[in-house]
């Protein structure tokens, strides 16, 4: 589950490794959305440059088929400048833009000014999405039990919103409260405050870590998370410096499916012990608080959002 899916490139199903585009290896297709971090062959290669390099510098050439891997980005600083391409280019994020700073990303501004500016305002474009009794979530989200949802970026990066069955249950909103910038938060405790009119519900976090951003969109509009509840809709990112141990209490795929299908059922059981004309066995409405009067909001909040 520590899976890292993010930055899908250009849509491209099956999106170049960084050693292909640099010319080190002839096929290789990247499965891990360019977090070479977590990607076994991108360690191997890095090993054999190494030891390539070590060799050289005793006197003795490497030789066999081993013997031409160098890094990628020693590879590509053979390369004229003007035919350099910028890290973020490779990976699909941004078009063609040169590298001037030799692949140190580390002290590039550029690089900085990507990770601080562009990645906080990218648009989430979710591709395939899960129909669960007609709730939706995007394939690749993470969920949390109390239904606020989890899209890893880079370096433990994550990007939180909230479902689409929350979202359906309370109806339309007014506010999403946030916690503030540098704010901590904890998984489980209560990180998101949801508003409509004079009723409110805690949104419980789904990570550990520190508030690096909010949308300004969604303090400004709560209904946007209604509108576009997996990408404009989203709510706050966050730093989550164990991400892999807080990704391991989470929910994904089957998981996913199992715990909103029975969730679905729960929801079913309440609104006939409230409303017993109110539902005909078709799929639930968008305000489904609002359009049955004899609904509780402090009854649903705690039997559907609490994280039990």
């Amino acid at each position: 589950m520590g899976a890292k899916p993010q930055f899908k490139s250009n849509g491209n199903p099956d999106p170049a490794c960084v050693w292909m585009q640099a010319g080190i290896v002839r096929r290789k297709h990247c499965r891990h959305n360019y977090d070479c971090t977590e990607c076994r062959f991108d360690q191997a290669l890095r090993k054999a440059a190494g030891q390539n390099r070590r060799l050289a510098r005793q006197g003795v050439p490497p030789s066999g088929r081993r013997a031409r891997i160098v890094t990628w980005e020693d590879r590509l600083r053979e390369r004229p400048l003007s035919n350099r391409p910028c890290i973020h280019h490779m990976k699909g994020r941004i078009t063609f833009r040169p590298c001037t700073n030799e692949y140190r990303c580390g002290n590039c501004e550029f690089d900085q000014f990507f990770f601080d500016q562009y990645t906080v305002h990218a648009v989430v474009k979710p591709v395939d999405v899960l129909n669960i009794e007609g709730f939706r979530i995007p394939q690749g989200y993470y969920l949390h039990t109390g239904h606020a949802w989890v899209k890893v970026e880079d370096n433990s990066m994550v990007r939180v919103g909230i479902d689409d069955f929350a979202l359906r249950l309370l109806g339309p909103l007014d506010q999403v409260e946030t916690p503030l910038f540098g704010k901590p938060v904890c998984q489980g405790a209560p990180g998101m405050k949801l508003v409509r009119g004079k009723q409110n519900a805690e949104l419980l976090s789904p990570v550990n870590g520190v508030v690096t951003d909010i949308n300004p969109a969604i303090r400004e509009d709560g209904g946007l998370a209604n509108r576009a509840p997996y990408s404009d809709g989203w709510v706050m990112r966050i730093h989550a410096a164990d991400l892999r141990k807080d990704l391991d209490t989470l929910m994904i795929g089957a998981e996913t499916t199992r715990f909103i299908g029975a969730a679905v059922d729960r929801l079913y059981g309440v609104i006939e012990k409230a409303s017993p004309l109110a539902t005909d066995g078709g799929q639930l409405g968008h305000d489904i608080y609002g359009s049955l009067p004899g609904l509780d909001w402090d009854h649903l909040v705690s039997s559907f959002l609490s994280g039990t």
